[in-house]
């Protein structure tokens, strides 16, 4: 596995040594497991940004939306009771 070098601040130093002793692990692993996490995070950003521009396309390609007081509707009934229907998707260009 190839080495990289970090440099720290002595107090993020501090933090990361206070963080893996509390959970105890080394201090290697609570920096490989905070990239990881960061990696993870940025991947799921992208992906869900690329989801969305998707979306955006297709919206625009299709003129066709949800209402947000239909989608918020839809969300409180599938959390309260977890049936609701879907609501219809509606033109949004005039």
């Amino acid at each position: 596995m190839p080495t990289t070098s970090l440099k720290l601040s002595p107090e993020l130093k501090e933090r990361a040594v206070a963080a893996a002793e509390e959970l105890g692990i080394s201090t290697h692993a609570f920096m490989v497991g905070a990239i990881s996490q960061a990696a993870d995070a940025a991947e799921q950003r992208a992906e869900f940004v690329a989801h969305a521009q998707t979306a955006l396309a297709e919206m625009r390609e299709s003129g066709l939306g949800y209402d947000a007081d239909d989608v918020r509707t839809y969300l409180r009934e599938r959390l309260s009771n977890g049936e609701a229907v879907r609501p219809e998707a509606k033109p949004w260009r005039k």
